[in-house]
């Protein structure tokens, strides 16, 4: 069964945002987790929404993802992503 993972940020400091974004693709490599989007909203079309861009990252797999989250270079990657933005991480499983 496919993994997501759906993160949902607000910016707060631009800089450091780059940098954690630049350094996450080599955290994913090695699980073989793929980035499918980021994004930026665009408009909200129903409900509220207070965050202003997305990410959506493929696992393998729910277990990888867990792997993923708590591996530690992901880990070493965490105070940064506390400085640099607000960040909601939810994972979902797909049979697609």
């Amino acid at each position: 069964m496919t993994a997501y993972v759906i993160g949902q940020i607000t910016v707060k400091d631009p800089d450091k945002w780059a940098e954690y974004r630049s350094r996450v693709p080599e955290t994913l490599e090695p699980w073989g987790a793929e980035l499918v989007l980021r994004g930026t909203r665009a408009k909200v079309l129903s409900g509220q929404h207070p965050h202003t861009d997305t990410v959506v990252i493929r696992f393998p797999d729910p277990e990888t993802v867990d792997k993923w989250h708590n591996s530690a270079a992901y880990q070493d990657l965490v105070p940064l992503r506390a400085e640099a933005a607000d960040v909601d991480l939810i994972s979902y499983e797909s049979e697609s």
